[in-house]
């Protein structure tokens, strides 16, 4: 059983940066992917960036060369590097995890990002 607890969220202008840090209580090791999603108010949760166990990234296409994804397993924690944010981004970030099989999925509570001026 793993807990992931998100944190670094909070209030940035646009184009200002912030780092995401999610925190396992487990070895992220177990967890072949590993990633962000997020949820704006009225709109549906969207997959931002995944990252696997042998690091191979995807990011979504809005935020393609501006945020980065990034796995510690010696802390068993993964960040979320976001830069040039831009009030769209505004939404609550949640860590995700996803072990070896369908039912091997775990999510954390959340943490809020609001971009704004």
């Amino acid at each position: 059983q793993v807990q992931l607890v998100e944190s670094g969220g909070g209030l940035v202008q646009p184009g200002g940066s912030l780092r995401l840090s999610c925190a396992a209580s487990g070895s992220i090791s177990s967890l072949d992917v590993m990633g962000w999603h997020r949820q704006a108010p009225g709109k549906e949760r969207e997959q931002v960036a995944t990252i696997t166990s042998i690091r191979s990234k995807k990011y979504a296409d809005s935020v393609q060369g501006r945020f980065t994804i990034s796995r510690d397993n010696a802390k068993n924690t993964v960040y979320l590097q976001m830069n040039s944010l831009k009030p769209e981004d505004t939404a609550v970030y949640y860590c995700y995890g996803q072990g070896v099989t369908i039912e091997d999925e775990y999510w954390g509570q959340g943490t809020q990002v609001t971009v704004s001026s």
